[in-house]
């Protein structure tokens, strides 16, 4: 991590970075959500089998995944902001590469090259977190992960609209426009974060992640047409499990790892992104589900018989509201903390599911749904990025949240491989066409259920953190709580010095006492450094201060610093000499 002193950020984060970035997240939804309209006429609009159109979804999701967490790194190690911008240029290639072809594999292509802007929502966290003051960081990362809800919501209408009066090609065209505008305003607005963490890329684990997530995908997307008991799906599946656990025993061993596995061991981590795996579970389950419910004719007794684009507009709540809850659950999160918000977040999914399961007779009561399932998915989506910016150090952000967002990925890819196959077995056949039946879909909403019950207890198992007002009280030094505070400290610090305490050779040192000196020489704060070496510390006032550290078999330092007394935390780390040798 180097630490670069620059007040470039702080200037540069002006009003307008925050609504810049959630754009960007919002032109990543509107790209993944751009074919729902036209699914189901795929097969005839690149003249194939309805087996091999599916690859134009499974692509698209499959390069997401893997480019998440790369972009993510490479992001933590080259600039944010210039991979952010990589991120939607290849996406933009990728559309108009899609817009000039019916072809089936030029267009997987095309949607493979435009998964690569899965990596804007960790690029965009990251960015929020290194420039924006602690006060507004809450409501910011809200918006900016519920942005791929409003997208979604948005962008659902909108393409039914394009795809019932236009060339289906248009919604290439429009994708593409949508990641140009937000590479012109991204230039214009965002300025690049001075945060860098140390290390060279991964190479070899970004190969191996990249194959064991493909081999796991693979299956889990293709499993109900190839058979989930075929030899070609179990043995993919033997295969990531195989390569994944090479690929663990290869980051574990390197000093650069593409994903920090101990550091996403810790409970904190862990659990959040397991709990992530559910909620894009109940995410898609909502989005495959209701459109079909409406625009199914009346004639079978349980269809809603509504037109592309009213169906459209029905279900556009969903991420509407999702949107409106990223300044409510700022001020929850505020109050209780992002655990509690993810908690009330699932029971709110629990209670849109399990009620969803009775109102189904009705275009309105499809509208109560998506409302309510957008609040509790739009809390559950701000909580993640809190939980995980609050559990990592500043440098492995980008990282961190890729991987987050990966988890969602493997969610929504789950989600769509059982759905699908649920909806797919309980149809009924007419005339050659499989029209799904009001029994899979309430299998649907009750696996829905169960998935969140499962996050739910995820949740629950998440490490108790104090609320943020009592956390910033016990941020210094105090009785025997010093790991404690360091912990709490390195989320709930409003203003003051944070970083790593690290040895010689930069390995993290633990349990090293970090003191803070003012300007007068008496103690302003006092700490110690956690297992990974973060501190953290509050400061009093504005102006010039002494950082002390020592540790066990390791020289004292004493570092000057300056904080400008403004509600955010400045980033430095603290290298110990070597070890002291006694006469």
């Amino acid at each position: 991590m180097t630490h670069t002193t620059t007040d470039q950020p702080a200037r540069g984060a002006s009003g307008a970075v925050v609504p810049v970035l959630a754009f960007a997240g919002i032109v990543v939804a509107v790209m993944q959500t751009l074919l729902v309209p036209v699914i189901k006429d795929l097969p005839q609009l690149l003249g194939t089998e309805p087996s091999n159109a599916t690859w134009v979804l499974t692509s698209t999701l499959l390069s997401g995944a893997v480019a998440t967490p790369i972009m993510g790194r490479l992001g933590d190690l080259y600039g944010k902001r210039r991979m952010l911008i990589l991120s939607l240029a290849v996406m933009v290639v990728g559309a108009l590469i899609s817009a000039l072809t019916s072809d089936l594999l030029t267009m997987i292509a095309g949607r493979t090259l435009q998964g690569f802007a899965m990596g804007a929502i960790p690029l965009g966290i990251g960015l929020m977190r290194d420039m924006l003051p602690r006060e507004k960081l809450g409501s910011a990362m809200a918006l900016m992960s519920s942005s791929i809800g409003v997208g979604g919501g948005l962008a659902l209408p909108a393409a039914a609209l394009v795809a019932q009066h236009m060339d289906w090609h248009a919604l290439f065209y429009g994708a593409a426009g949508l990641g140009v505008l937000s590479i012109a305003l991204t230039l214009l607005v965002v300025p690049e974060s001075p945060m860098r963490a140390e290390g060279s890329f991964d190479v070899l684990g970004a190969i191996g992640l990249s194959a064991g997530l493909v081999l796991l995908l693979l299956p889990i997307t293709k499993g109900s047409d190839w058979g989930w008991s075929s030899g070609t799906t179990l043995g993919l599946f033997a295969a990531s499990v195989a390569v994944l656990l090479l690929w663990g025993v290869f980051e574990l061993r390197h000093s650069a790892p593409l994903v920090d596995l101990r550091t996403t061991a810790r409970p904190a981590v862990l659990f959040t992104n397991l709990a992530s795996i559910m909620v894009g579970v109940s995410f898609y389950v909502v989005s495959l589900v209701l459109p079909q419910l409406l625009q199914l004719p009346k004639a079978t007794g349980y269809g809603l018989g509504q037109s592309m684009v009213t169906a459209g507009l029905l279900v556009a709540p969903l991420g509407l509201t999702m949107m409106f809850t990223a300044p409510v659950y700022a001020r929850l999160s505020a109050k209780y903390g992002p655990k509690t918000t993810l908690i009330l977040g699932m029971l709110i999914i629990g209670i849109g599911y399990g009620s969803g399961l009775g109102l189904m007779s009705a275009p309105w009561q499809s509208l109560v749904i998506a409302v309510v399932l957008g609040a509790g998915i739009g809390l559950a989506y701000s909580s993640l990025p809190a939980l995980i910016v609050g559990a990592v150090p500043a440098s492995e952000t980008g990282a961190a949240n890729g991987l987050n967002t990966l988890m969602r990925s493997i969610g929504t890819s789950v989600s769509s491989a059982v759905i699908g196959m649920v909806l797919a077995n309980t149809a009924n056949h007419v005339g050659g066409v499989a029209i799904p039946t009001m029994h899979g879909f309430r299998v649907s909403f009750l696996i829905a259920t169960g998935a969140v019950a499962v996050g739910l207890v995820l949740a629950l198992l998440l490490p108790k953190r104090g609320r943020p007002a009592e956390v910033a009280q016990h941020t210094q030094l105090r009785a025997s709580s010093e790991e404690d505070a360091v912990l709490a400290g390195a989320e709930a610090v409003l203003r003051g010095f944070r970083g790593r305490v690290l040895d010689a050779t930069g390995v993290p040192v633990a349990r090293a006492k970090v003191t803070l000196i003012d300007r007068r020489g008496r103690q302003a704060g006092a700490t110690l450094s956690a297992e990974d070496g973060t501190y953290a510390l509050a400061v009093p006032a504005e102006g010039a201060y002494v950082l002390a550290a020592k540790a066990a078999g390791h020289g004292p330092l004493a570092s000057a610093a300056t904080h400008a007394g403004d509600d955010r935390a400045v980033d430095l780390d603290l290298a110990l000499p070597g070890e002291t040798v006694s006469a």
